[in-house]
């Protein structure tokens, strides 16, 4: 996979994270409290979106990493509210140039797939803005596995490449291992997956009578999460995670950290106090064993073939 390095030279770190929250559930104590938080234990990239919190989470995350710019990676992706052309990537690109407040973007994701703009459009502003210097990687996010191997090819013929994938991964959503995953093996692609905790459903919160949050407030979470072996995967978790002294949340990402095909897992908080368990999974050291474990809460996805009934 494409290993990525900050602007000197060091490696990106096993975590990245996510800063949705910033300027909307997590003020700017709490945020630039997080961000302190990530750099202290050695995290070095840092991931947000021209639509997160109307722009607050980019001129957030571009006020903080000011001091240490070349220290740290950092990642936007494109307007999601607006079709991928070429002009609409590169207008959204400076937007969010000018609200991080720095000259060069790390990593530029297009934020979703667009079937009504050719993907050769929208690739050619991001191969254009990397060749000018204005970004040093190239992603994609939420791409079927077909998506980005179509997306390969086109770079290629722009000549350039795509670096990274960003797709939704965790214990209970494991569709990826499918097809999306090899696909990214066999071009090369970095995986940088979003949601390793399912929503919040694998801190085994939803377990309680009085629980509260995005599964229940949510109705994209409430659908996406509601299927009843998930939820018994998730009360099964703390279990695991008491005879191993640490927390649900810990397990959850280090399990999608410990797959050889993932390069970062984002993870994301609106507190301090709720991103510790997360970035314990930093230091985490989880046996084949444990591995084994876990990955036996959760349903593994059929292959992708016409005869299941030969796999």
């Amino acid at each position: 996979m494409k290993q990525l390095i900050t602007a000197n030279g060091a490696p990106a770190s096993k975590l990245c994270f996510g800063t949705m929250q910033f300027g909307g559930k997590a003020d700017i104590v709490a945020s630039q409290s997080m961000y302190e938080d990530c750099r202290t234990v050695g995290i070095n990239f840092f991931d947000t979106a021209y639509v997160y919190t109307g722009g607050q989470s980019e001129a957030m995350l571009g006020r903080f990493v000011q001091p240490e710019r070349d220290d740290v990676i950092v990642a936007t992706k494109a307007a999601y509210d607006k079709p991928a052309t070429k002009a609409n990537v590169l207008q959204s690109f400076e937007e969010s140039r000018d609200r991080m407040k720095i000259d060069t973007i790390d990593l530029m994701y297009l934020h979703r797939f667009d079937p009504l703009t050719p993907l050769q459009e929208s690739l050619s502003a991001l191969a254009e803005l990397r060749e000018d210097g204005l970004i040093r990687y190239i992603g994609i996010s939420n791409f079927a596995a077909w998506q980005v191997v179509k997306a390969a090819q086109v770079a290629r013929d722009l000549g350039t490449n795509i670096d990274v994938l960003q797709p939704m991964y965790n214990l209970v959503k494991r569709q990826a291992e499918v097809e999306i995953l090899p696909a990214c093996v066999d071009q090369g692609i970095s995986v940088v997956p979003y949601s390793p905790l399912g929503g919040g459903l694998l801190t085994g919160k939803y377990a309680r009578n009085d629980a509260a949050g995005r599964l229940i407030d949510d109705s994209r979470y409430n659908a996406r999460y509601d299927v009843p072996w998930m939820h018994d995967a998730a009360a099964a978790l703390p279990q695991i995670a008491a005879q191993h002294e640490t927390d649900a949340a810990t397990l959850a990402v280090a399990w999608v950290a410990q797959n050889p095909d993932i390069a970062a897992p984002i993870i994301s908080a609106r507190s301090s106090e709720q991103l510790a368990p997360s970035l314990a999974a930093i230091d985490f050291e989880m046996s084949d064993a444990l591995y084994s474990q876990i990955t036996a809460l959760s349903q593994t996805p059929a292959p992708a073939t016409d005869r299941l009934e030969e796999a």
